[in-house]
């Protein structure tokens, strides 16, 4: 458990936050030294404030899938993962990529020199920018509801800085777009409108974690993120 422990990149922030109730707590674990370490119990639900640090990262990361709380206050407050900028632009590649392969004419190209002449075109990345677009309209959609509904929780820029953090770092089911594509079937129409459900229910969880709200307020936000989302999509781009 310690050689776990040391290996974690823990929150530098003063406080974190039990898992099961959310309350704050000064720390993790007491280091007993001579390998004994003792997780600390919550002095409000008299539980350990994060059993996920003696967890394997791949149950931590099954569980964050499966949208437990548990799991998202684990990796959002009790751990320093400063992951969600790559991981932006490697998804919105990955949304771009998705678009391009759906465009007419694309899947046409079997030569390898015209499939990456393509890729170099123009197209690519106009779809990125458009992806890059409609993620800033769905983003903007729910801070504007958040901060008409709950403006005393997002009170300073930090606050809106680690809330963004969190939606970006739950987006990260974005990333199985690509084999969904490259691995095309009958069902990947289906696959596409699953793996956007994975993303936008992850996108819940994200907001109740971070800002302690009802799930109705998370769906209300969420939702219209979406709407401007589409909204901005159902532009017909011409440049």
């Amino acid at each position: 458990m310690k050689e776990h422990v040391d290996n974690m990149q823990v929150n530098p922030r003063p406080l974190y936050r039990c898992i099961e109730c959310n309350e704050e707590s000064a720390e993790l674990y007491r280091d007993y030294k001579h390998g004994v370490l003792k997780i600390t119990i919550c002095k409000s639900c008299q539980k350990p404030v994060d059993k996920y640090i003696e967890y394997d990262p791949v149950i931590i990361l099954i569980n964050a899938m499966l949208c437990k709380v548990q799991a998202y206050r684990h990796i959002l407050f009790n751990t320093a993962i400063n992951i969600h900028g790559k991981l932006c632009i490697f998804c919105l590649l990955c949304e771009a990529y998705t678009r391009w392969r759906q465009l007419p004419g694309s899947s046409n190209h079997t030569d390898p020199e015209d499939i990456i002449r393509y890729a170099k075109e123009w197209d690519f990345y106009k779809q990125f920018g458009i992806a890059a677009l409609e993620q800033s309209a769905f983003l903007s959609g729910i801070f504007i509801v958040l901060f008409l509904v709950r403006g005393k929780t997002l009170k300073s820029p930090s606050e809106f800085a680690f809330l963004l953090k969190a939606l970006l770092l739950s987006s990260y089911g974005k990333l199985l777009l690509i084999p969904a594509v490259i691995w095309e079937h009958d069902y990947t129409p289906l696959c596409l409108r699953l793996i956007t459900l994975f993303v936008l229910t992850s996108n819940t969880q994200a907001i109740r974690v971070t800002l302690n709200v009802s799930r109705m307020l998370s769906l209300v936000a969420i939702a219209c993120g979406v709407l401007l989302e589409n909204a901005l999509s159902s532009v017909h781009w011409t440049v």
